[in-house]
């Protein structure tokens, strides 16, 4: 068998709902896209809402020195108005089986046309793409996850 080096996984609690695993569609392509988990529907925007979270279902390991890129697809907000929340994801090799949600990543949309959007099961909502990150000469990380979405700086 094939030493695990970087990959995607069903996350916990999708394991019989048909989550297919990512693919790239092309040889030369950067990134494997992402399907929408369920379906949802994204409210067209208004000033001070929380932007829309749709689960993918997924989990994804790298190695220490990795991390992915949650992409938006190029043509999302032009056909369907739906822009990340956070322009790009981040997600870092240790989020991977976290205590919270075992590393389930999911996508963070506005949508700003005039009316909802549907999110049909399957579509494809965005890319991940794996890269390798550089530290500094004096760097001395030594902080330790301690949960998932958003438990980087807590204490």
């Amino acid at each position: 068998m094939k030493e695990k080096i970087r990959g995607f996984e069903v996350a916990k609690g999708f394991e019989n709902k048909g989550i297919n695993l990512p693919i790239r569609k092309t040889k030369y392509s950067a990134g494997y896209d992402i399907e929408a988990a369920e379906d949802v529907i994204i409210p067209k925007f208004i000033a001070g809402q929380k932007p829309t979270l749709i689960k993918t279902g997924l989990k994804a390991y790298c190695p220490e020195d990795e991390f992915f890129i949650l992409a938006n697809r190029s043509s999302n907000p032009g056909k369907k108005g739906l822009v990340l929340a956070n322009g790009i994801g981040i997600i870092d090799s240790d989020y991977y089986n976290n205590e919270d949600n075992d590393g389930h990543f999911m996508y963070a949309y506005y949508n700003f046309f005039d009316h909802d959007v549907e999110i049909k099961k399957g579509d494809v909502i965005g890319q991940a793409i794996f890269m390798k990150y550089l530290t500094v000469d004096n760097d001395n990380a030594s902080g330790k996850r301690t949960g998932g979405f958003g438990s980087t700086n807590k204490k």
